[in-house]
This record gives structure tokens, C-alpha cells and sequence, in this order.
């Protein structure tokens, strides 16, 4: 027997946090909705677990926030390549680090209390004319949200870009663009309340203080075609480029076994197909370096339920487009300065010289300013780095 005999305004495809949140904000404007996820909650992923001031708003003009106690505030971002330093602080409000099971199981209760259904251990096998299938179960439903992902399952099935299985062959010829991370907890208290990121010869990490007594350890890297998955650069080989971390993070409990993830930019033509739409990763990404991958799925998630209430999912796909450009221009910015050291040392230096600097660029990062601030900005660090 079905169990949705009656159709459902939305279903979802993926419980993590871009669907919860989009189907909060579907329920918020009075639609059914239904989660669906092959998972067991809470479920986890490898990522920065830093939620930028940006994020914190969408999520508290959804009606979600974080409990004290569940959550450390930061106020700015502390970049350090070799003995240089530069600090900024948000121009505005905090942002967050809390652990991704923490913000996890908030969601979920948040979504609950809302009154979205959830079908947890519930395989999602295909798209359907009148809605998707679980487990080869109709559930019928007027909109199909595929929020399943990176590899997204829904993605391929709706021919809005690769399936899971096709994922990694398309990204083989542009290996470049594919990049690996890894996260651990470390049981130290944070030693300053700014999200660092360290550049380092191969790698970025970044350290991200996550409760009074734990801090979050993220390393990205690329990786040469011929590597093999047990080749990769792992954390504790990577902190040996940076002394100074290594020696904070010396003889520290280990809070968390370390968890692995691939980022890539990946932009789609279209987001949308009939009744079929995309959020989150399913619907495209930039790479972990910015930190914005969970701020921008909330915003996606956001705009998403306004235009499934209003049937226009048209102007998702024309809003969705600018909400991606920011992040992409950072993405190409930040990944710039990793590939090419003699250049970021000088960038460092003045941004070290002139603080004003780097506080306009994380003004610009966390969506503070116009097209022309940005314009103005990359014109004065271009003659800074001429004088420099």
C-alpha cells in the first residue's frame, strides 16, 4: 500500500543541509513536503564547518537558530602564508563554527517542528512523470528537488548534467578543477576567535574553532592524475609545511577520525527540468577554498521556496545564476593565489601593509559592497602590488 496516497507539493531527494533547508522554506510559505535519504541521521561530510555571517541571517530569516553552546562565534578571517599575517575582521554581525552533525540535528528538528515529513534508509530510485520513486514506490508530488549532492543521482536522471556514475569521467580530462579535502577535530581550546587559513606549498588548511574546547582542522589539495587515492596528501603530512600550526596542534586528542571529500567548481546550464529542480551541490559549486558552499546552499534553498510557492521556477534559474557569480569570482581569486606563490607573497605583503586591503577583499568575500566596490578594489590592490 502507499504510503502518500495523497500527492505531496514538494519531495525532496537528500536530508543534508541545502534539502532540510529548502524544505523548511517550502513549509514556511505552506506547502507539503516530504525529505527523503538513504542515510541514518545525523549525517556528516567533510567541510570547513564554518558558517559565514551570511549563512547565519538566511538561516535565522527561516526561522532556524543556533542554540548557545552549540556553536563558537569568530568575528573575522586570518589569512598566514609563511612569516606574513593578514586579519580582517566582518563588517558586520559574526560568523559561526559549529560542527556539521550539530548544525545537522538542528536542522532536522527544525524541519520536523515545521512539519516536513522524513523517510530516513529510503532509497530513491528514479524520477517518475508524476513525482519519484522510493525503493520503486510512487510518491506522488507536484515538485521533485534533487539537493542529493556533488554526484547528484536526481542531476543525471532530469539530463541537467552527469549522473554519479559519469561524475568522475567528465571531471577526468579537467583534472585541475577537481581538488581533495580532508577534516579532523582536534580537543584544544581555539587560541583566537578569527577562521584561519594557512597557504602552504601544496595545500591550503584551515582551522576553524568549533566550541570552547575543540577546533575544526580542514586540508585541501590537488593532486597529480597519476596519484593514487592512497598517494594523496593527507593532514598530518601536510602539517609538516606548517611548524607553527603543528607545534598548537602537538600531542592534542584527536576528536574525530579524519573524513575524506572531493571539491570541484562545477557550473550547470540549467538547474531546472519540468518539475525536476536542483539545489546545493546538486545544482553546481565552487571550490571548499572560499567556505561559501554552505552559506550559498541556504541561499539557494531560500530563494527556492519562494519560487516553488509561486510556480516560477524560471526566476530561480535567473536569480540562481547571480548568487553563484560572487562565490565563482572569489573561487577563481583565492585558487589563483594557490597555484602561483611568488604572487601570493606579495599579495600577503600588502595586504599586511595595508590592512584596509584585505578588509575591502573579505568585505567583497562575504557579499558586502557593490560591482563597482569590487571593480574599485581590484584596481587598488593591482597598484599596491605594482609599488609593492
Amino acid at each position: 500500500m502507499n504510503r502518500f496516497p495523497n500527492p505531496v507539493d514538494v519531495f525532496v531527494v537528500g536530508g543534508g543541509p541545502a534539502g532540510l533547508a529548502t524544505a523548511i522554506a517550502a513549509r514556511r510559505r505552506g506547502l507539503s513536503v516530504v525529505v527523503a535519504d538513504g542515510a541514518v541521521p545525523p549525517i556528516d561530510k567533510s567541510c570547513g564547518e564554518g558558517l559565514m555571517p551570511e549563512g547565519v541571517e538566511v538561516l535565522r530569516e527561516l526561522g532556524v537558530t543556533i542554540p548557545e553552546g552549540e556553536s563558537y562565534p569568530f568575528r573575522g578571517i586570518r589569512f598566514v602564508s609563511d612569516s606574513a599575517r593578514a586579519e580582517a575582521t566582518f563588517p558586520r554581525a559574526t560568523a559561526l563554527g559549529i560542527r556539521r552533525t550539530r548544525l545537522h540535528r538542528i536542522l532536522l528538528d527544525h524541519a520536523a517542528a515545521c512539519g516536513v515529513s522524513m523517510l530516513w534508509q529510503a532509497a530513491v530510485t528514479g524520477l517518475h512523470p508524476e513525482g519519484a520513486l522510493v525503493a520503486g514506490e510512487l510518491v506522488r508530488a507536484r515538485w521533485v528537488v534533487g539537493a542529493d549532492g556533488s554526484s547528484s543521482r536526481v542531476r543525471g536522471w532530469a539530463e541537467l548534467g552527469p549522473s554519479e556514475r559519469d561524475v568522475h569521467e567528465l571531471d577526468a580530462p579537467r583534472n585541475k578543477s577537481r581538488r581533495f579535502g580532508f577534516r579532523r577535530h582536534y580537543r584544544v581550546a581555539p587560541w583566537t576567535d578569527f577562521m584561519e587559513l594557512h597557504w602552504g606549498r601544496r595545500c591550503q588548511v584551515y582551522v576553524t574553532p568549533v566550541s570552547r574546547e575543540e577546533i575544526c582542522v580542514a586540508l585541501i589539495s590537488s593532486n597529480p592524475v597519476s596519484f593514487t587515492p592512497k598517494a594523496r596528501l593527507r593532514l598530518e603530512d601536510a602539517l609538516a609545511e606548517f611548524p607553527e600550526l603543528a607545534a598548537r596542534l602537538e600531542g592534542a586528542e584527536h576528536a574525530s577520525s579524519e573524513r575524506g571529500a572531493i571539491t570541484a567548481t562545477r557550473k550547470l546550464r540549467r538547474v531546472y527540468r519540468g518539475r525536476t529542480v536542483l539545489v546545493g551541490d546538486a545544482s553546481g559549486g565552487v571550490d571548499a577554498i572560499t567556505g561559501e558552499g554552505i552559506c550559498l546552499g541556504f541561499r539557494e534553498a531560500a530563494l527556492l521556496g519562494d519560487c516553488l510557492a509561486s510556480g516560477d521556477l524560471a526566476r530561480y534559474q535567473q536569480h540562481h545564476r547571480t548568487l553563484l557569480r560572487r562565490p565563482a569570482l572569489m573561487a577563481r581569486l583565492m585558487l589563483f593565489m594557490a597555484e602561483h606563490s611568488h604572487l601570493r607573497h606579495r599579495i600577503m605583503q600588502v595586504f599586511q601593509s595595508s590592512p584596509r586591503s584585505f578588509a575591502k577583499m573579505l568585505a567583497m568575500h562575504v557579499g558586502e559592497g557593490s560591482t563597482r566596490d569590487c571593480i574599485s578594489n581590484g584596481i587598488v590592490l593591482g597598484w599596491e602590488l605594482l609599488k609593492a
